[in-house]
């Protein structure tokens, strides 16, 4: 069985770990909603987890062939650049149920410190080898390290199964109107205490 090695993505990959994302995110049904994906997704990773590559938070695998981008407790998404990235992609037709997913979203967004993993994607030529397990497995461990929860919101119904395999719960969903449906999941905290045994 190969084995992965992840890095931790600088602040120079940040266009490469970019482009990977959105190639991953391609098919992904949320990431379509708003029908201007290969233009606006680079902001929007920039708006959701720009932090994490100043951090040492941001990851990569197989050089570029995946990515993760993860948050730490005291890290937050760019809200001001969230809403003018909607404000200014996002078609005025769906403009209202955009607005509520981002409001269900931030109503079921953990109120305690945790960690948050807003965005992980593998090139789709490079799926199946993997890579994804790799970058979840290599970041938790540093979570269960902290003992602190994970969170996360799946945009894709293909990707639960994986997130459930890593100790994610599901907690609900997200939907309105004609959005397709994104599901926030949970992973309670864990603490790997070295040197004891139960």
């Amino acid at each position: 069985m190969k084995t992965h090695h992840v890095e931790i993505a600088t602040a120079a990959d940040q266009a490469a770990v970019h482009s990977t994302l959105t190639l991953a995110f391609g098919r992904d049904p949320m990431a379509r909603y708003a029908h201007t994906h290969l233009m606006a997704f680079p902001r929007l990773a920039v708006a959701f987890a720009a932090s994490a590559f100043a951090r040492g938070t941001a990851y990569r695998i197989g050089g570029f062939a995946g990515a993760a981008l993860w948050l730490p407790p005291d890290l937050q998404p760019d809200e001001e650049a969230l809403g003018v990235l909607m404000q200014e992609t996002v078609p005025a037709e769906i403009q209202a149920d955009a607005g509520q997913v981002m409001e269900q979203m931030g109503a079921l967004h953990p109120k305690e410190p945790h960690w948050y993993l807003p965005l992980i994607g593998v090139d789709p030529a490079e799926q199946g080898k993997g890579l994804g397990d790799a970058l979840m497995a290599h970041a938790l461990a540093i979570v269960d390290r902290d003992g602190l929860p994970a969170y996360l919101e799946s945009t894709n119904p293909r990707n639960v199964s994986l997130y459930q395999r890593h100790g994610f719960e599901q907690l609900g969903r997200i939907q309105v109107g004609g959005s397709p449906v994104m599901t926030p999941m949970l992973r309670k905290p864990r603490r790997k205490e070295a040197g004891r045994r139960s």
